[in-house]
């Protein structure tokens, strides 16, 4: 596949599911370490265990039932991207950090994501998705509710004019952090019962689908990965050379984990 880019060497990352202040610690800490030049851009795959209602970074914590996430055995964490809840249960999600200057996620917001959602789009023509569409702007709406798989945003991926995959980017020290979800199975409402905020579930429906039942089958995490993998590595001419955290990012996620995501300060800054 011709990309226009020169061919580069990024470090891919499985990592085991985690619980959500892990993950969010972990996708600040390779970002840090990419910022300093001690790693790599990096694409990241991983899940959530348990599962974990998050919320964009200015987000109300009041947009959410606590006690009811609790009783459900679910976390809350507080993302440092934008955007809006996401409940992170049956999918596989990505994340990708690097610098600023890299030519695939150069310009704005938005020049970014339309240069990245190639590589989802291609993982997803690979996976056999059809009806795929990540080229569009999307007229702003005054009001919007709590959920993000409600509205696409900007060069998000559609199948059928329903949103499949949610993603969300921050700009710190010099490079950028982008992290989204592609729901594999489920309800995509299942979402509902946990917000504050009233959101009717059939319009979630009407608006969101999930990766099975735009195939008409089961995916396993696995498999999306290999193919969101591949898929990013033709439309951007990438080389993927398998990785792990370095000591210095494990440090770094154990802070980040202790001094912010898996606190209430944090959690309940807005």
């Amino acid at each position: 596949m011709q990309s226009g880019y020169p061919l580069a060497t990024w470090r891919l990352l499985h990592s085991p599911p985690a619980d959500g202040a892990t993950n969010m610690a972990v996708d600040e800490a390779i970002l840090w370490a990419v910022a300093a030049g001690v790693a790599r851009p990096t694409l990241r795959l991983y899940a959530w265990q348990p599962g974990c209602l998050s919320l964009g970074r200015a987000q109300p914590v009041g947009d959410v039932k606590i006690e009811a996430l609790q009783t459900a055995g679910f976390d809350l964490v507080r993302r440092p991207t934008g955007g809006r809840a996401i409940l992170h249960i049956d999918e596989l999600t990505y994340s990708i950090a690097a610098p600023e200057a890299e030519l695939r996620v150069s310009g704005d917001v938005v020049e970014s994501y339309r240069r990245l959602s190639a590589g989802l789009l291609r993982g997803l023509e690979l996976l056999g998705v059809k009806n795929l569409a990540a080229d569009r702007r999307v007229e702003r709406r005054l009001a919007s509710g709590p959920v993000c798989f409600e509205v696409p945003s900007d060069y998000e991926i559609t199948v059928g004019g329903r949103k499949l995959v949610g993603s969300a980017q921050v700009r710190s020290r010099g490079a950028v952090l982008q992290h989204g979800a592609l729901p594999l199975e489920g309800d995509i409402a299942r979402i509902c019962p946990f917000l504050a905020v009233e959101s009717n579930p059939e319009h979630v429906r009407a608006r969101a689908t999930t990766l099975a039942e735009a195939l008409g089958r089961m995916v396993s995490w696995e498999e999306a990965a290999r193919a969101l993998g591949e898929g990013f590595a033709q439309a951007l001419n990438l080389h993927l050379e398998p990785g792990q955290l370095t000591t210095e990012e494990l440090a770094w996620m154990e802070q980040l984990r202790a001094e912010k995501y898996a606190s209430e300060t944090w959690t309940f800054l807005v």
